[in-house]
């Protein structure tokens, strides 16, 4: 409903509250508490100027009469505005079953990392055919770990499913793995067979699953609360800007923890790498044109992938996948069109194609082009989380429909 449609006749003098209770009955019947009818009137369009219009304040202020003017007999919902993370299991009652759970959310989201790191050790152990089946059996079971954390916690996608975004994830991950290494291959004249993946990549990507939960949880905790202590949408918005701009600096700075981590995991556990071979295991700068160098680059790369990912899975956490998914679908077209545009550039009279890649690894090596994609996507998720993550009807038990 646009915010006009809420604006009294002629816009002269003060309206009664009551025009806006009866355009927004349903919803004000069905609240919880007056912090949902705020959230739903500002999903609807209202804002504070328009809630003065009806001699209040801010719409938190009006959201309070109307909850106070509804009629509420013993027979209404029963419903809480618990946050689903922490609702009660009937399952799980007495302080035994609450431990239990507790125990339960907190260990896990570091599955994944742990399950990996029992993989890269399996097949440092094993060898010839059985390396490849401990390689098959860790990837599905990783696959299955995560999956499970990410669907019983805070990261849990809500709302309609957009197809094609697991596929979108996989690719980037698939890319994180081996695309450095291809695209050596590509450059130089190749493929002239496979490469091992890279193992420090995806363990690190793994262990970052745990902390990138905790801070979706804290996320969520801290914006309901942000809502009780808050009178009116903007000082709400500042509050909640500051609360996801730390929160993803926090968990930067959990993930590039569980990177250095990792590498030194993987420099232990993984077989070592090919003479002159990156941390990527590609070949360094010099050893090979467009090598994937030495430095930074290797490591911002799975960093930007996975503060994508991270802020991705929030977004649609919240109910908002559409832009998730889109992103991560430009993503995954910008790197199959690096690795194509080399491949085309072996045409005749077609070498210009290859320039461009050509240009950013001759720059900062194979990993800046995962580097630059992920990076600027990153980027472009968390404008658009700043945008609508910071609204008090993301944060609502209850979210209009339509």
């Amino acid at each position: 409903m646009a915010e006009g449609a809420l604006e009294p006749a002629g816009r002269r003098g003060p309206a009664d509250p009551v025009k806006a209770l009866h355009l927004h009955r349903d919803l004000c019947e069905r609240a919880v508490d007056p912090l949902e009818i705020a959230a739903g009137l500002e999903a609807h369009g209202l804002t504070d100027r328009t809630a003065a219009r009806f001699r209040h304040r801010d719409v938190f202020g009006l959201a309070e009469e109307l909850y106070a003017r509804v009629p509420r007999g013993g027979t209404g919902h029963p419903r809480t505005a618990a946050d689903p993370d922490t609702a009660a299991d009937p399952d799980a009652a007495g302080p035994v079953g609450a431990a239990v759970r507790a125990a339960g959310r907190a260990l896990l989201p570091l599955l994944p990392g742990a399950v990996c790191a029992l993989t890269l050790g399996g097949l440092a152990a094993a060898e010839g055919r059985a390396r490849l089946a401990v390689g098959a059996l860790g990837a599905v079971v990783c696959a299955v770990a995560l999956v499970t954390a990410l669907r019983r916690g805070p990261l849990r996608a809500t709302g309609r499913p957009v197809p094609g975004t697991g596929a979108c994830a996989g690719w980037l991950l698939a890319y994180a793995a081996f695309g450095d290494g291809l695209l050596i291959r590509l450059l130089t004249g190749g493929p002239d067979g496979p490469r091992p993946p890279d193992p420090g990549a995806l363990l690190g990507l793994a262990l970052a699953v745990a902390p990138a939960v905790w801070c979706a949880s804290l996320f969520a905790k801290g914006a309901r609360r942000g809502l009780a202590g808050s009178r009116g949408l903007r000082d709400f918005t500042a509050r909640t800007r500051s609360l996801l701009l730390g929160v993803v600096a926090l968990y930067l700075t959990a993930l590039a923890g569980a990177l250095v981590s990792a590498r030194l995991v993987a420099a232990v556990l993984a077989p070592a790498p090919d003479p002159g071979a990156g941390s990527a295991g590609v070949p360094e700068a010099g050893a090979d044109p467009g090598a994937a160098g030495p430095g930074a680059a290797p490591f911002v790369a799975v960093a930007a992938l996975g503060a994508l990912l991270f802020l991705a899975r929030l977004l649609s956490a919240h109910g908002r996948p559409d832009a998730a998914a889109t992103v991560l679908l430009t993503a995954c077209a910008a790197e199959a069109l690096a690795l194509a545009s080399v491949l085309a550039a072996r045409l005749p009279g077609c070498d210009v194609l290859a320039r461009p890649v050509g240009a950013v690894t001759g720059a900062g090596g194979a990993a800046a082009v995962p580097a630059l994609v992920c990076g600027v996507a990153a980027l472009a998720l968390l404008a658009r989380a700043t945008a609508v993550l910071t609204r008090a009807s993301t944060h609502a038990a209850v979210r209009p429909t339509g």
